[in-house]
């Protein structure tokens, strides 16, 4: 028995119905995706820092 949790409640998820699971399947996809997303978000932003450091590197000073 699989047990899945949804806002604090326990379901056994062979008992679900196919449209439960299928939703929970698609919920599941999708935060994997935004957990994927994230990380792209943090990798572009350590480089839009680098190349900010770089500029101030580069720039004239005042």
């Amino acid at each position: 028995m699989t047990e899945v949790t949804v806002d604090g409640i326990a379901y056994d998820f062979e008992a679900l119905s196919e449209e439960a699971r299928a939703q929970l399947v698609s919920l599941q996809v999708t935060d994997a995706e935004i957990q994927r997303l994230q990380s792209l978000i943090a990798i572009a932003q350590t480089a839009r820092n680098a190349f900010a450091a770089e500029l101030k590197a580069v720039l004239p000073a005042n």
